[in-house]
């Protein structure tokens, strides 16, 4: 009698998602940005953020959330940001933020940690999502800031140099 051997291919989210013991810290991580005229400060934040956990969900700012929250345009349209995001290898998926609202974020995506620049700890908004993540064990991992990059010091520099 022949033997049938069935295959299941499971992605990597898939896999974190259900519960297989992890090699590292976490098992589904999330970030977020605009990535607007990305610089090394980005790469430094995906790339530590993808160290502690096996599956990186990023968050891009969408235009119209962007010129919501800075009252002004990004640089670079979504898409082209979205594209590369994707293209970095430390990124698993890449989602549209359309909020600010990390929470309503988690309830969609139930990542069990956020990585976040150590210049947003002590903030009024994330010293409330502390204690909404807390109560369904969801940790914030703040990291160092990477000092003088900025994606505003990038255009200041481009600027400079065009006049």
């Amino acid at each position: 009698m022949p033997v049938k051997i069935c295959f299941i291919v499971l992605t990597k989210f898939a896999i974190a998602r259900l519960g297989v013991k992890c090699l590292k810290q976490y098992k589904v991580g999330y970030t977020t940005g605009v990535f607007d005229l990305f610089h090394v400060g980005h790469l430094n934040i995906l790339k530590k953020a993808k160290e502690q956990c096996e599956y990186l969900i990023v968050g891009v700012s969408t235009d119209d959330l962007v010129t919501e929250y800075k009252s002004k345009k990004p640089t670079i349209i979504y898409e082209d940001r979205k594209t590369i995001v994707e293209g970095i290898r430390y990124v698993d998926e890449v989602v549209p933020q359309i909020s600010r609202n990390k929470f309503t974020a988690w309830e969609h995506l139930l990542f069990n940690v956020m990585f976040v620049g150590d210049d947003w700890k002590g903030n009024a908004l994330f010293n409330e999502l502390e204690k909404q993540f807390n109560e369904v064990d969801v940790d914030i991992v703040y990291f160092p800031y990477t000092k003088g990059v900025s994606s505003t010091m990038v255009k200041e520099k481009m600027d400079r140099v065009m006049k």
